[in-house]
């Protein structure tokens, strides 16, 4: 790595020996023609990738001592469509899994959903109204297991409802693993839902809120989806969904878990945007 100031977002050394097999895997599986390593390190463009997550900063406003945005964005692009970006975070998360004592895959998950305002930029053809919320922009949906951590993500337009979002959800968490028999999810979820997940075999619990309840009252179990997605808005990139690419703001939000869960198991604390 070229000798440069470091920024809060780098990965340290422990963190990067978690995520570097993974990449240099990739690499070698992908030989240059002409035998040329690349100009660029791999550490230091996930570094960039990680600064962009942290600071939401545009593309073309990269720091100049780190790799030039163009490289960043390839190899951002290419994880993206290969999958690496999501096979770097499940690795992580298994391993905090284990760390915890628990089986590689979950039996029980959360869904919610997140509507979020779109940047000028993002295509129309791919946004739309949550009339409920009254957000024009993007939903952004997660399935996490009991420790907060993100099994899968679906992102699609604001005006998607509920339901085609759970559905899409129990889908792409039966294609992850076969272990889940149990799903929780709000109110803004119906019969849909509950019906899908059993033809996936899987138990879908609409969890009713307390009538007597004033305020924002942590539901048991379901409450861990609502801190990571306060998590994920530590992250400003995706405080406001700015990429063109539903794929690519999917691509964000495993990134952004990435980050949270290499520093739970080197024991290292995620900075907030208020850290001097």
């Amino acid at each position: 790595m070229s000798e440069r100031k470091p920024y809060k977002s780098d990965l340290s050394d422990e963190r990067w020996a978690l995520i570097e097999p993974v990449l240099s895997a990739w690499k070698a599986g992908r030989p240059s023609a002409t035998g040329h390593e690349g100009k660029h390190e791999m550490r230091e463009i996930v570094n960039a990738i990680l600064y962009q997550s942290r600071t939401g900063c545009q593309w073309a406003y990269l720091p100049n001592d780190l790799p030039p945005s163009g490289a960043v964005y390839y190899y951002f692009a290419l994880w993206r469509d290969d999958g690496t970006d999501k096979t770097v975070h499940d690795l992580l998360r298994w391993q905090v899994r284990e760390k915890k004592k628990r089986l590689a895959d979950p039996s029980l998950v959360v869904l919610d959903t997140q509507s979020v305002h779109a940047a000028a930029g993002v295509p129309a053809a791919t946004t739309g109204k949550d009339a409920a919320k009254r957000v024009p922009g993007r939903k952004r949906g997660i399935a996490v297991d009991v420790l907060g951590l993100v099994i899968a993500v679906v992102v699609t337009a604001a005006s998607v409802h509920e339901n085609a979002a759970g559905t899409a959800l129990l889908d792409r968490v039966a294609a992850q693993s076969d272990t889940v028999k149990k799903v929780l999810v709000d109110q803004g979820f119906k019969r849909t839902v509950v019906d899908f997940g059993a033809a996936l075999g899987m138990n879908v619990e609409i969890v009713e809120r307390n009538q007597a309840d004033v305020g924002f009252v942590p539901q048991p179990k379901r409450w861990v989806v609502e801190q990571t997605f306060g998590t994920l808005v530590m992250h400003r990139r995706l405080v406001r969904d700015y990429e063109h690419r539903p794929t690519a703001s999917e691509s964000r939000v495993y990134w952004a878990m990435s980050d949270v869960i290499a520093r739970r198991l080197t024991d290292t604390t995620t900075p907030t945007w208020r850290d001097a």
